[in-house]
């Protein structure tokens, strides 16, 4: 008699907060009253200029850049920070697609 198979429960979609938390949070506050960590706080960065929040100390190449926080920069940044703008300090990498979203998701949710 073959036995049963139970199926298992679909897997839930990465939770954006957690991840953040996770991933982000040693270096960024979404907090604005918050002392700044080594990155920028990122509360209402999708549609922000890059490089201007201030008391942040960017990297110069950061600090003149001319463009504004999309969901397809914020992308491209958390694959290769380096590729968006070389001179970046940042040094995470996300490589998965789904990770990236969740966390890009969270961050709109916070503007």
């Amino acid at each position: 008699m073959a036995a049963a198979q139970i199926p298992l429960p679909a897997a839930k979609p990465p939770d954006g907060a957690t991840l953040f938390k996770q991933q982000c949070a040693t270096c960024h506050t979404i907090n604005p009253s918050e002392p700044i960590r080594q990155g920028p706080q990122l509360s209402k960065v999708v549609g922000r200029p890059a490089g201007k929040v201030d008391g942040f100390r960017y990297s110069p190449g950061l600090a003149k850049a001319d463009f504004v926080w999309d969901e397809a920069r914020l992308d491209a940044w958390l694959t290769n920070p380096q590729g968006v703008v070389p001179d970046a300090f940042m040094v995470y990498r996300q490589a998965k697609p789904e990770t990236r979203a969740a966390i890009i998701a969270y961050l709109k949710e916070l503007n």
